[in-house]
């Protein structure tokens, strides 16, 4: 199975099917606040049929101003805080928590790309959040891989936390 121009997403859909049937097991909707994935975690949550209804929300913040519009983040906290961050990630889930019906949310923020001349390149925030549960915080390091790739591994790196999140509720 194809995926646009990101090539074979098969293990990713079979991902992406594995956390919905989570969320339908637990009972939580899921929402997305993304940024450099531009809403492939969104996509790949709503490729998966059946499960529609456990799929409340994504939120594409690429810019401050839509992290601030959309989200609620503090303007200040967006100045403070480089937009590539554990706090801005952590920020985004609580925003999109709080914008959303979800009982799960997961956010990402990083480099997909080579960025500015102080950025690393694939460097990647991933924050999942329960509302009944507590956070979970990933960075991630991929170098200077092409973009595409960057956002495959990154929406992968988010699937599995996902699961470990929704898993963390069994016991």
């Amino acid at each position: 199975m194809q995926h646009g121009c990101l090539g074979d997403a098969a293990p990713l859909l079979v991902a992406a099917q594995r956390v919905l049937a989570l969320a339908a097991e637990h009972d939580a909707a899921i929402a997305t606040a993304e940024s450099c994935t531009g809403g492939l975690l969104a996509s790949l949550l709503t490729d998966i049929e059946g499960y529609g209804r456990w799929f409340d929300r994504g939120f594409v913040t690429y810019s401050a101003q839509a992290k601030s519009e959309m989200l609620g983040i503090d303007p200040v906290e967006l100045r403070r805080h480089d937009p590539v961050s554990r706090a801005i990630a952590e920020a985004m889930a609580r925003g999109a928590l709080a914008h959303s019906r979800a009982g799960l949310v997961a956010a990402i923020t990083g480099n997909a790309g080579t960025g500015g001349p102080r950025d690393e390149p694939g460097l990647a925030h991933i924050a999942v959040l329960r509302r009944d549960c507590g956070l979970l915080l990933r960075e991630c390091h991929y170098g200077a891989r092409p973009r595409d790739a960057v956002r495959l591994h990154l929406a992968g790196a988010a699937l599995a936390i996902m699961a470990d999140a929704l898993n963390a509720a069994r016991g």
